[in-house]
């Protein structure tokens, strides 16, 4: 039995520390999220199907925006969410207009 209980918990763990060390974007609804938190997009990196939607959760105190050069912006108010229906021209690399250190990449995938 304890060394069941002992499998058991080294399982537990080893299932923790994997989701500690991967970031999970993608929902079962067809909603990537990317939270804003402490002036970063994360995950910063996207994989996104044309029609999914992102969506971004801004926890910081003040304004973002996930801004493609010479493309699309979307302005992500303090304490509140904003979204994006992904396009085939979608591969892009976007930042925090701003914040410009801010900087993300999403990906579209067949």
């Amino acid at each position: 039995m304890t060394a069941l209980l002992l499998n058991r918990r080294q399982l537990l763990a080893a299932g923790a520390a994997t989701l500690a060390t991967t970031q999970l974007a993608r929902a079962h609804n067809g909603t990537v999220h990317v939270v804003i938190e402490k002036l970063a997009f994360v995950p910063a990196t996207i994989t996104v199907k044309v029609g999914e939607t992102i969506e971004w959760t801004n926890k910081d105190p003040f304004a973002h925006t996930a801004t493609v050069k010479g493309g699309w912006e979307v302005m992500i108010p303090p304490g509140k969410v904003a979204t994006h229906i992904v396009t085939a021209d979608d591969t892009v690399d976007y930042y925090c207009r701003f914040h410009p250190n801010m900087k993300g990449k999403i990906t579209v995938s067949g």
